[in-house]
């Protein structure tokens, strides 16, 4: 299992996101709804609306790195409001 740094912030988007974005579509969402950075090394996390899939967004140094997930079975738990925090 990899994760990411000590210290390495953390942001979840809250409410449902379209998951056909790509790399441009989620870092022009940090930047206008979050008003982050996208290129800062914060780890940036979408939901899908039926709540299955997940895509991070992180900037590695060299580039955007890009990971989804989707569950066969059950939905990720999704907080309401907008929580940072510090892994």
């Amino acid at each position: 299992m990899f994760g990411p740094p000590p210290g390495t912030r953390v942001y979840l988007a809250c409410g449902a996101t379209d998951m056909r974005k790509g790399f441009d579509g989620l870092a022009a969402q940090v930047q206008t709804v979050l008003s982050q950075d996208p290129y800062s090394g914060a780890v940036f996390c979408f939901r899908g609306r039926r709540g299955d899939l997940l895509k991070i967004l992180v900037w590695d140094g060299q580039g955007l790195v890009l990971v989804a997930k989707r569950l066969e079975k059950g939905r990720f738990v999704w907080p309401q409001v907008l929580i940072a925090t510090e892994i």
